[in-house]
């Protein structure tokens, strides 16, 4: 019985912390001292999301973004302990548990996925491909993909979002991104072309040797695989080297 009633104070103690409006606290406790808890669990939350979030923070301005904090500190229920995972939870939040709001830009969920990539690259386990020759043709061999990139597409385009510019409507095409962390480590964006994200997605999905996939594309679009094209695939192929999103190639199978 002690074990439950401990178990039930808890419980009736973090409800009122996650919704005070809604719950009373548990029976005894002084509301002085509840307050302390109350400012100390919902700032430290705003804080850390602040810090992973701050072009969205810039851009809702202060009482909207501590509005919206508050919202998912209330009704989100979060599925890890991790303080670093939280902004996780919180891209998850917008993009599938939070009810449309009044005042919620339509590009709020875009705009925090697109923040959290960065970090989640910064953080990203980039094994050591031994097969892999960072000096490798790039048409001969097979492109690889880095597991520190992302192919990225959005409606809106969150590359260009912030205080000055709040678009109310979607591009009228697909914003194409191409997000990796560079040999020195800083995450880098490029915003791609419908050709050049077409390339990178086969290289992700279709792995094959890079004149072949030049000639897929091609295919795609249809155009015709020239000499032309084929030099101008190897250039994109070696600049997204550069940048890290292709670390290097494997060997062509016969």
């Amino acid at each position: 019985m002690p074990d439950t009633d401990a178990r039930a104070l808890q419980e009736a103690f973090a409800r009122h912390l996650r919704d005070p409006d809604r719950y009373p606290p548990p029976e005894g406790l002084e509301d002085r001292r509840l307050a302390i808890y109350r400012r100390l669990f919902i700032n430290n939350v705003a804080g850390l999301l602040g810090r992973g979030f701050p072009v969205l923070r810039r851009t809702l301005t202060e009482d909207p973004w501590l509005a919206l904090v508050r919202d998912f500190y209330r009704d989100h229920g979060c599925r890890t302990p991790y303080f670093p995972q939280l902004g996780n939870e919180f891209v998850s939040y917008l993009t599938d548990g939070r009810p449309a709001a009044a005042g919620d830009p339509p590009f709020l969920a875009e705009l925090a996925h697109y923040e959290r990539v960065e970090t989640e690259l910064f953080y990203a386990d980039e094994e050591p491909d031994e097969a892999c020759d960072p000096e490798g043709d790039v048409l001969a061999g097979i492109p690889v993909f880095s597991p520190a990139a992302r192919l990225l597409a959005y409606r809106f385009p969150v590359h260009r979002i912030g205080p000055e510019f709040r678009p109310q409507a979607p591009g009228d095409s697909p914003t194409l991104l191409l997000a990796c962390r560079a040999p020195d480590d800083r995450i880098r964006f490029a915003e791609l072309n419908p050709l050049g994200a077409r390339l990178l997605w086969r290289i992700i999905e279709e792995p094959a040797a890079g004149h072949e996939q030049i000639r897929r594309v091609a295919g795609d679009f249809g155009l015709e695989p020239t000499p032309e094209l084929t030099a101008s695939g190897r250039e994109l192929l070696t600049h997204y080297r550069d940048l890290g999103a292709i670390p290097g190639t494997r060997a062509a199978m016969d």
